[in-house]
């Protein structure tokens, strides 16, 4: 009977104190990974069925030696709706989270040229409540946050939809989540901060680009400071992430071209960080193969619906990347561009790739090939030194092809801030899992070369 079985089951737990214990220890699990051999597996594993050194180029090795002893986390949102016409599925989905009022926080670009009211008529017809918020400029501030914040009291909403960009995405999430936690965003600069789930969000994305709609990632700005402050929390992560490209078709060719170089930015710097793994390289490696493909078709022709529909593709790919894998010295040193000159951040990225690459193929020139063969450059085989001048040739051809300026003093950057920008990088939390950790005077040194490349 159903109540023997459950006395059974209960006597056999009783007898195995150690499982009922709420929190697991590692001594706890330790009888567990001896049963399973774990130091012999682990020696036969790291000797490489491949026949490589662990430190080998493919995605068949590990990148970088293991730095935990508690695994790696792999970062999602719940849902993610990609594809043509995904904006009328996720209509559908909203429903369906039970919410009763919207924040659609956009910027008023967007609701100048009609975009947003693509999106609150599709509400309209569902019968769902809203109020807009286009206070988000493209570099989200503090007070910008602040602001979204009271609106969204004041109007009794209960979830967040964001409409654009990196920057209404950044800025919804910081939304959602202060109105939860409560205090000043400054809190929660960092990793982890937050205590307590952010509101409901959709993020319903316009670019790609940043893969802000499906990340734990948040820049906002703090103009005080001068400083971009990084939020890295897995509470930031949305709970339904939406890329149409029918809503991408508009892009401008410089924001299609700025934002696509972040994307193979954030793939790159995913690939070399030491918190790589065998799933984000997967991610990182296709999200390489399509924007070498695609992105200049996108940016030559807008409204080619299949380099639309890839570089969306791309683009996620390689938010999967960096979001569990994290960045690297680009992404320090461009977040710090963007908070001295509200420089484009896209911008930044792609001007600052091929000298951080430059130095970061110093030390893992063999993690190079596989980027090689990504791009399409077969041809290099098992050569780390052709397979990195094959990918920092690339770099710059791709940057000269898509318009970007030749260097970091086009963007309005001064010698004599550089030392402040390398103090601020070397404190920023992308920076952590660069293939090798650089001293202040060397990041002195790459916005010094940053400044004069042509």
């Amino acid at each position: 009977s159903f109540a023997q079985a459950l006395s059974a089951c209960s006597s056999a737990l009783s007898a195995l104190p150690h499982l009922t214990r709420i929190m697991a220890s590692a001594a706890d699990l330790e009888p567990i990974y001896k049963a399973v051999s774990g130091s012999e597996l682990t020696g036969e594993v790291e000797k490489d069925l491949a026949g490589h050194t662990t430190q080998g180029a493919h995605g068949v090795n590990y990148h970088h030696p293991s730095t935990g002893k508690e695994g790696s986390t792999f970062y999602m949102p719940c849902k993610s709706l990609l594809g043509e016409g995904a904006l009328v599925g996720a209509v559908n989905q909203v429903k369906a989270l039970g919410q009763k009022k919207a924040l659609i926080v956009t910027d008023a670009v967007l609701v100048k040229v009609g975009a947003v009211k693509a999106l609150t008529d599709v509400l309209d017809g569902a019968g769902m409540s809203y109020t807009i918020y286009d206070g988000c400029a493209p570099n989200p501030t503090i007070e910008q946050v602040d602001a979204g914040c009271k609106l969204l009291k004041d109007n009794g909403c209960d979830f967040v939809i964001s409409f654009g960009g990196g920057s209404p995405h950044d800025c919804a999430k910081a939304i959602s989540m202060l109105t939860t936690n409560g205090g000043s965003i400054k809190d929660y600069e960092g990793v982890d901060k937050s205590t307590k789930p952010m509101l409901p969000m959709v993020a319903v994305n316009t670019t790609a680009g940043t893969a802000a709609e499906m990340t734990r990632f948040c820049i906002i700005t703090d103009d005080q400071r001068h400083v971009k402050m990084a939020l890295v929390d897995w509470r930031l992560t949305p709970t339904l992430a939406v890329n149409d490209p029918l809503l991408m078709v508009g892009m401008p060719k410089g924001l299609t071209a700025a934002t696509g170089m972040d994307a193979l930015t954030h793939a790159i710097e995913a690939y070399l960080s030491t918190a790589s793994n065998p799933i984000t390289d997967a991610n990182a490696l296709h999200a390489i193969k399509l924007i070498a493909t695609y992105l200049p078709q996108a940016v030559e022709d807008g409204k080619n619906m299949k380099a639309r529909d890839m570089m969306a593709y791309a683009e996620f790919l390689a938010g999967m990347a960096f979001n569990s894998a994290s960045l690297g010295y680009v992404h320090a040193m461009a977040h710090q561009l963007g908070g001295f000159y509200h420089a484009a951040h896209g911008v930044c990225n792609a001007v600052l790739l091929p000298v951080v690459q430059t130095y970061n193929a110093k030390y893992v020139p063999e993690l190079f090939i596989d980027i090689a063969h990504a791009m399409g450059f077969v041809e290099v085989g098992q050569d780390k030194a052709k397979a990195v001048s094959a990918v920092l040739k690339a770099i710059k051809d791709m940057n000269k092809r898509l318009g970007i300026p030749a260097n970091i003093k086009e963007l309005g950057a001064k010698p004599e801030d550089f030392e402040a920008l390398a103090d601020n990088a070397m404190k920023d939390a992308c920076g952590l899992t660069n293939p090798h950790q650089p001293t202040k005077e060397e990041v002195i040194e790459l916005f010094r070369q940053a400044y004069e490349q042509q």
